[in-house]
C-alpha cells in the first residue's frame, strides 16, 4: 500500500508542525513542558481561539472581519462599566455580548444589504468602534472588579481554568453548527460559490449577516474572558488582535478564499499562535523581534494557503 505523504500532509501538516514546534521548545527551555506553564498557554489561547471560531464562519462565507479587535475594546469597556456600577453578572454579559452582536449585525448588514465589500465595510467598523471605545471610557481604563464577573477570566471547574472550558465550549458549538446545521453547510457553499446558491433559491444575504453576527459575538465573549482576567478595561486593548485571529484561522487550514477549513484546525492554529508567543517569551527574544516573527507567521500561513489551492 503506497503512502500518500501529500495527502496526509495537506491533512495533519497543521497538527504536525504544532507538536514539531512544541518538541523543539521543550527541548530549548524545560520550563515549557511545567503543568502551569501549560494551562498558561491554553488560558492565553482561548482570548484568540474563541474569536478565531467566529473569523472561521466569515472566511468560510468568502469574507473577512479586521474589526474584531475593536469590537473586542468596545464589549470590555461597555462591560467594564456595567460591572464598576455594581450590576448583575448576567447584565454585565448581556450588555458585552449586546455590543458585539449589534457590531456583528451592522457590519453584516452593510456586506449584504449595502453591498459594500467587507474589507472596507470592517475596516470602518474597526475606527468605529475603536472611537466609542475612547468616548466611553474617556481614554482611561476602567478597573477594579469585585464579585461573580472575575470568575470568567480567573475562576476554574474541577481545576481546569474557565476560560478554557469557554474555549472548548465554542469550538464544540462550532464544529456543531458547521457540521449539522443548516446554517454550516450554507456557510460552506456560500463560499465555494454564492451566485450558484443564489440560484437555489437561498437568501445568502440573511446566511451571510449571521455568520458577522456570530463573529461579533465570539469578540465579545473573549472581551468578557480578557476583561475579567486583567481586572480592567481599556481603549488600547485588543489593538492587532485580528491578525493573530486571522492568521490561526488560515494557519489552521481555512480558506482565506472560502468554502473549505473546520474549527478543530482553528483551534490548533490559536495554540501554535499562543505556544509561539510564549515560546519567544520563554527564550527571552526582543519584543521587537517578536513582532518581526508574527509578522513572518501571518505571510507563510497565506503562502501555505496558497499552496493547498
Amino acid at each position: 500500500m503506497k503512502l500518500d505523504l501529500k495527502g496526509i500532509l495537506k491533512t495533519y501538516g497543521i497538527l504536525i508542525a504544532f507538536l514539531v514546534i512544541c518538541l523543539i521548545l521543550a527541548i530549548l527551555t524545560p520550563v515549557f513542558l511545567r503543568w502551569a506553564n501549560i494551562l498558561n498557554v491554553i488560558r492565553q489561547s482561548s482570548i484568540y481561539g474563541v474569536m478565531a471560531v467566529g473569523m472561521t464562519f466569515v472566511i468560510l462565507s468568502g469574507g473577512i472581519d479586521l474589526s474584531v479587535g475593536s469590537v473586542l475594546a468596545l464589549s470590555g469597556v461597555i462591560a467594564a462599566g456595567a460591572a464598576t456600577a455594581d450590576m448583575s453578572l448576567f447584565t454585565i454579559v448581556l450588555a458585552g455580548l449586546g455590543v458585539g452582536l449589534a457590531c456583528g449585525l451592522f457590519t453584516g448588514l452593510m456586506v449584504t444589504v449595502a453591498k459594500i465589500t467587507p474589507f472596507v465595510v470592517t475596516l470602518g467598523m474597526m475606527s468605529i468602534a475603536r472611537g466609542l471605545t475612547l468616548i466611553y471610557s474617556g481614554g482611561r481604563p476602567i478597573s477594579g472588579f469585585t464579585g461573580p464577573f472575575r470568575f470568567i477570566g480567573g475562576g476554574a471547574i474541577l481545576s481546569i481554568p474557565f476560560p478554557i472550558i469557554i474555549l472548548g465550549f465554542t469550538v464544540l458549538v462550532g464544529w456543531i453548527i458547521l457540521t449539522q446545521t443548516r446554517l454550516g453547510r450554507y456557510t460552506y457553499a456560500i463560499g465555494g460559490n454564492e451566485e450558484t446558491v443564489k440560484l437555489s433559491g437561498i437568501n445568502t444575504s440573511f446566511y451571510k449577516t449571521i455568520v458577522y453576527v456570530f463573529s461579533g459575538v465570539t469578540a465579545a465573549m473573549s472581551a468578557l474572558i480578557l476583561t475579567s482576567r486583567l481586572n480592567s478595561a481599556g481603549p488600547a486593548v485588543g489593538q492587532a488582535y485580528e491578525l493573530d485571529v486571522i492568521a490561526a484561522v488560515v494557519i489552521g487550514g481555512t480558506s482565506l478564499s472560502g468554502g473549505r477549513g473546520s474549527v478543530w484546525g482553528t483551534l490548533i492554529g490559536a495554540l501554535l499562535i499562543s505556544v509561539i508567543n510564549n515560546g519567544m517569551n520563554l527564550l527571552g527574544i526582543n519584543p521587537f523581534y517578536q513582532l518581526v516573527v508574527k509578522g513572518g507567521i501571518i505571510i507563510g500561513a497565506v503562502f501555505l494557503d496558497r499552496l493547498r489551492d
